[in-house]
């Protein structure tokens, strides 16, 4: 263990509140309870402070989309539109500030309801969902 990480033990309450608010395979407890704690803005402890690239960089990387676009998901029935906007590194940054690695975090952080993000996020400037653009990505770097 190093210098600067020291361990604790949570009950089992608080580790199922570290699971639901983690992204699986990705977070670990102490990235979710830095964003809790620290805000969302807080830059993660490993890596000298530098935040690992979200899930759009390929989409950024192939020219598909660019930082600064905008995502949308409109809900007809309901008469709600929430968007996002793509950040340099490839996060997703909601209005309030919060920025997530992955888009169905993002979204489900806005709707408060499991989504799927891929399918239901279009990129405003393209028109497409996202997961159209991933498969695209996908495609291209395989050539």
């Amino acid at each position: 263990m190093s210098e600067s990480m020291r361990t604790i033990q949570v009950d089992l309450e608080v580790f199922a509140y570290l699971q639901r608010h983690s992204e699986p395979l990705v977070d670990t407890p102490n990235d979710v309870l830095r964003r809790e704690l620290l805000g969302p803005k807080a830059a993660p402890a490993q890596g000298g402070g530098v935040r690992r690239p979200g899930r759009l960089m390929p989409l950024i990387e192939a020219g598909l989309v660019a930082p600064g676009d905008t995502l949308r998901h409109h809900q007809p029935r309901l008469r709600r539109t929430y968007e996002a906007t793509i950040t340099a590194d490839g996060w997703v940054r909601i209005p309030d500030g919060r920025e997530f690695a992955q888009p169905s975090p993002a979204l489900k952080a806005q709707t408060h309801n499991e989504v799927n993000a891929w399918r239901l996020y279009l990129h405003a400037p393209s028109g497409r969902p996202l997961k159209e653009l991933r498969d695209e990505a996908a495609g291209a770097s395989r050539n």
